[in-house]
């Protein structure tokens, strides 16, 4: 047992949120580098014949130099077992970053330094919020023009609503960017772009803040500044209280470069002292101990086809207790029923390895012929347990699709319903079954393209995305209301969702409050708890 608890002592699990062009999915390749997970950074948006993020491995993420699904990413770093969580940044695929972060025990959110706090960094932070985790903060491109440091964190502080406590602090910005201070260790660590093999690295020099020689280092002007600012943080700072930053109500922060892998270790030492091993996670009322209690995960992740010649579908599980041995009979609870769990993996982005044994903390993938669902529960035989649902959000784009040929009606289906089953889409049928209709909903219509792309080049069929005039989808509250009955415009349409739920599609917040108002007893949902 004490083995047991000793590997879940050591796990970390984090994601890893910003806004698009933050530098998220620089950083996290550094954190590969540092781990020896990888031998050279990719380039995100590189040119043709560049090497991509390790990341970013689907062809439309190449192609464009976005991230569109979430990644998992595992290796080890001083005596620590990783798992990073590297989400979409983008705000068309944050439904998925939502269910991600649902899997990590923490986040670090990357902040260019150029712009501050900016409208997709507001929105995942609100979910991180919302589940009272550890909040890192990672301000970026000091290496490039940035804004006043304070500026910075009071931006961080009303925007978001956290408070924030300088773990280090720059030294100039742009080309005066001279280095950070490490208000603890009370050290400067020097900064120095240089050029390897074409790639831009930083070396360091560091010197005690005390001594002299850093006034010449770092020009007299920067130095003046610098002790007028430490000072001011030291009086007038937020002191860095352990317990306010696991609640999430304060946020270390700290500065570097992740192109030119500036702060990135000092950040890591930081960050591993300072975050949690696997959290505990409640299930049907009961707290469930990561390390006492037996093997235990979810479901929060379906992706399929990421071997496009096995034609696969991956379930990505988070444990949430216990040590899993590859052959053991686990029990699946929305299925009822007791399985093994096929060719469980470790997974790097895309690459994967059949692993023996894993613990809390960890993700795995494993072999899913269709039976597993987003928010499932895995639990061992006897022990029956169910985690929360991870809610599905309302979309607010449709379409209806269809295929070109209609001769690959089978490749047509197949290819939605997978899509669909990974959360990346919802698909609706008519309320009165009539098959030959399918509308497709997204949260951002970037994933129709996704959707048009994946079809084409995992399913062999091209499809036809006819634009709708909704705006708006409510599901139909399961309190006896009959649909049958329901008094409506021209304006809604009524569909039901893959499970056979019933639904509204509106046109605008109007149409919606006069359905409610012309008929009496019926509940709308915008989230749906499974």
């Amino acid at each position: 047992m004490s083995n047991i608890q000793d590997e879940i002592k050591r796990r970390r699990t984090f994601a890893i949120i910003s806004h698009p062009d933050a530098g998220k999915t620089t950083l996290t390749e550094k954190f590969l580098l540092y781990g020896g997970a990888i031998n050279t950074a990719g380039s995100v948006k590189g040119k043709a014949n560049s090497k991509h993020a390790v990341s970013d491995w689907m062809d439309i993420e190449k192609e464009r130099g976005i991230s569109v699904t979430s990644s998992i990413m595992q290796f080890e770093y001083d005596g620590f077992c990783i798992n990073i969580l590297d989400t979409p940044g983008h705000q068309d695929f944050s439904e998925d970053t939502y269910r991600t972060l649902m899997a990590a025990d923490s986040a670090v959110m990357v902040i260019d330094g150029s712009k501050g706090v900016e409208a997709q960094t507001i929105k995942l932070f609100k979910v991180c919020a919302m589940r009272h985790i550890p909040i890192f903060t990672f301000i970026n491109k000091m290496d490039r023009d940035a804004k006043d440091s304070f500026e910075l964190l009071e931006d961080i502080e009303n925007v978001l609503g956290i408070k924030t406590c300088p773990v280090n602090w720059p030294i100039g910005s742009g080309k005066e960017f001279k280095g950070v201070y490490d208000r603890e260790k009370r050290e400067v660590e020097m900064f120095r772009s240089v050029s390897v093999g074409g790639a831009k690295a930083a070396e360091r020099t560091d010197y005690s803040i005390d001594d002299p020689a850093l006034k010449d280092a770092v020009g007299e002007y920067l130095y003046d500044q610098l002790i007028n600012e430490v000072e001011l943080l030291d009086v007038a700072g937020e002191e860095l209280n352990q317990e306010l930053v696991d609640k999430g109500e304060v946020s270390p922060v700290f500065f570097g470069s992740a192109l030119t892998t500036f702060g990135i270790e000092p950040f890591l030492h930081y960050f591993l002292k300072m975050t949690s091993s696997p959290l505990p996670r409640v299930a049907e009322g009961k707290v469930i101990d990561p390390a006492t209690e037996p093997f235990s995960a979810f479901v929060f992740k379906i992706q399929a086809n990421m071997n496009k010649a096995h034609r696969d579908r991956i379930a990505f599980m988070r444990i949430c207790s216990g040590k899993f041995d590859a052959g053991m009979e686990v029990y699946h609870v929305q299925g009822k029923r007791k399985q093994k769990l096929l060719q469980p993996q470790q997974v790097m982005a895309q690459s994967r390895s059949i692993i023996e044994e894993a613990y809390a903390g960890d993700v795995i993938g494993v072999f899913d012929s269709g039976n597993f669902a987003i928010g499932d529960t895995i639990c061992i035989p006897g022990k029956q347990l169910r985690y929360e649902g991870i809610p599905t959000f309302a979309p607010e784009h449709f379409c209806r699709v269809s295929q070109v040929d209609t001769m690959k009606r089978k490749q047509f289906v197949a290819g939605i319903t997978q899509i669909a089953q990974e959360g990346a889409i919802q698909i609706y049928k008519d309320y009165n079954l009539d098959l030959s209709e399918i509308i497709v909903g997204v949260v951002g219509v970037l994933q129709f393209d996704v959707l048009k792309h994946r079809m084409e080049n995992e399913y062999s069929c091209e499809v036809r995305l006819e634009p709708l005039p909704y705006s708006q989808m409510r599901w139909v509250k399961n309190n006896g209301f009959d649909m049958d009955d329901l008094r409506r415009s021209s304006e809604i349409k009524k569909a039901k969702d893959m499970n056979d739920n019933p639904l509204i599609l509106f046109q605008n917040e109007w149409n919606i409050r006069m359905t409610l108002e012309n008929n009496k007893g019926l509940e709308l949902l915008e989230v749906l708890e499974r």
